[in-house]
This record gives C-alpha cells, structure tokens and sequence, in this order.
C-alpha cells in the first residue's frame, strides 16, 4: 500500500500551523470542487485527496498519530510494521462515522488502515460547508455593505447530507439581520444534516461582509467622500450626498471647510445588531480647483491673493 503525504497534497510543510492548513485546504476546495468542474473526473479525484487529508493534518489528534505513522514507515520500510508500531488497526467499513465524503466517494484504504473513517467535509465554491457535531453545519456567506445598513432575504442553495449519508442539494430562504458583523455567525435551526436519531442539527451561516464602492465601515459608522468646489469651501454650501441604502442626504457645508475635513451625518450609519443605536455617515471632504482659468478669473485670483500679502504671479 503506498504512503499518502497528506502535507504534500495539501502543499504545506509539515510544521504548518492549523490556520496555513486551513487557509490552503479551502483554496483548494473551492478549486477543484465537482460543481465548479462539473463532469472533470480528474479535478474530482484532486477533491476527495484534499478532503482525506484535511481530515487528518487539520485534526490534532489525526495529525499526532499521522505524524508517528510516517516516521516508523520511513525508518523500518514496511507498512505492516509501521502499521504494528502505531498499533493501528484496518477498520472493514467506510461508513463507520455514517458519512462517507458526501457522494464524492469513499476514504482511501491508507486512510481507513489508519483512522477507520471519519466526518467528511464538503465544499462549496462559495466557502467551505463543513459537518461539524450533532450534524451542525457551517457554511460561508459574502454579504454587501448594503445588506448590513437595511438586512436582506437570500436564498441559497446548499449541498447538505441527507439521512441516508447521500449530499442533496436544498433551496434555503434567509433572513440576513441588519447590523451583522464580520465574522458573526447566523443560526438557522433544524436545516443541517441529520443526527443519528434522524433529527436534524443546525445550519450555522458564518458572515463576510464585502465592501462596496465609495464607502468604508469603521464599526457602526461609515465613511463615504464627498468632492466639493473651492468657492464652496471657502464660503460654505450645501451638497447632496448618497446613503449605503440609496437615501439622499443634505450635508451643510461651513465655510472654510478644509481638504479632509470630516463631516457627521448622526444616526445615518449602520444599526447595531440588536437594534437599539445606529452609527453615523461620516462625509469626507476632498476640493476640486478650478481649472482653465479665463483671463477676468486670473486676474480676480491675482488680486485676492495680493491682498491676502501672498505672492502670487502675474497672469499674462
């Protein structure tokens, strides 16, 4: 039976730390997931290699044991003493956790002489959908800026294990609350896969939030730019700006408003996730000078400027 490198096929050192291992499995995953090379046996079979050895490197307990196995095969040469020096048994079923990697095939018989059979982990192209305890169920979700300021109703289409270990695919309508966080973690109960007394765990949904054009977040605040004239900062104005949500704002200019003054807008940023304050619109203000001066505009310039004792030059 030939040795499987798990680092090797994950493209990882051995003394990579559980976050690298993570970070390169997901890559992978998403790569060379069956949905997104639909029909392509090769990247098929990439796939079940990168899930068999996320199982063992990304666990720490599978990874020790792993580990050991190696250097007894390397120093006595021999699979069944290396088999003899882990104390490893051959488990006679693929199925001993009741899962075998969700349609895509079993574990390797290298894998199965180690561990017997463990969870399997499925991805999508989207995020990684990994089969966690009491058939829970994490899966990642890339929300907008917008979703954060309004919340928004999405539907998604999972690949989630049936009671009978099979993956189908399962058309899901959710809620996304205004507010939500980076990182934050949404509970859709009773919607993952199926515990060994045939209910069912819970869909866990964990958040990224993606940034959209023109505007940054800074906790509940956002920021967004606003481009004004020169006369208008110097004798004040009043300018229209867009919201997240599409409002248009009216934001008073003072006079001798400076080049990245920051104005606030109170209570039209994003609301807090429990819905009891709300941020504000933070409007920072870039000027834009004049150009293509006509020559009465020079000269009016030239003249400010002598009066104010600067130096300017003369216009032609």
């Amino acid at each position: 039976m030939k040795f499987r490198d798990y680092y090797k096929i994950l493209g990882v050192n051995r003394s990579a730390s559980g976050d690298d291992i993570k970070k390169a499995y997901r890559r992978l995953a998403r790569k060379y997931h069956p949905d997104v090379n639909p029909g392509d046996k090769t990247a098929a079979e990439h796939f079940k290699s990168i899930n068999e050895a996320y199982q063992v490197v990304g666990d720490v307990e599978k990874r020790s044991k792993y580990d050991q196995f190696g250097a007894d095969w390397e120093k006595y040469g021999s699979f069944d003493e290396a088999v003899r020096r882990t104390g490893t048994t051959r488990s006679n079923s693929s199925a001993a956790a009741g899962f075998d990697f969700a349609g895509f095939g079993g574990f390797s018989d290298f894998f199965e002489t180690l561990f017997g059979a463990a969870p399997a982990t499925a991805a999508r192209p989207g995020g990684p959908v990994r089969r966690r305890r009491s058939a829970d169920i994490e899966h990642d979700i890339d929300i907008k800026l917008s979703e954060v300021m309004s919340g928004s109703t999405r539907v998604l289409n999972l690949r989630i294990p049936d009671v009978d270990g099979n993956v189908r695919n399962r058309r899901l309508e959710v809620k996304i609350p205004p507010g939500v966080r980076e990182g934050s973690r949404i509970r859709i109960a009773g919607e993952g896969g199926h515990k060994d007394d045939g209910l069912r765990g819970d869909l866990f949904l964990q958040v990224r939030v993606s940034p959209e054009n023109g505007f940054e977040r800074r906790g509940n605040d956002v920021v967004t730019d606003l481009s004004i004239n020169l006369s208008e900062s110097l004798l004040g104005s009043n300018a229209v700006v867009t919201n997240l949500d599409g409002a248009s704002l009216t934001v008073k200019i003072p006079p001798e408003t400076a080049e990245g003054s920051v104005l606030r807008l109170r209570g039209q940023g994003l609301p807090a996730l429990n819905g009891s304050d709300r941020g504000d619109l933070l409007v920072r203000i870039g000027i834009t000078l004049p150009r293509n001066l006509n020559p009465e505009e020079r000269q009016l310039i030239y003249q400010f400027g002598l009066g104010r004792d600067e130096r300017p030059t003369r216009p032609n």
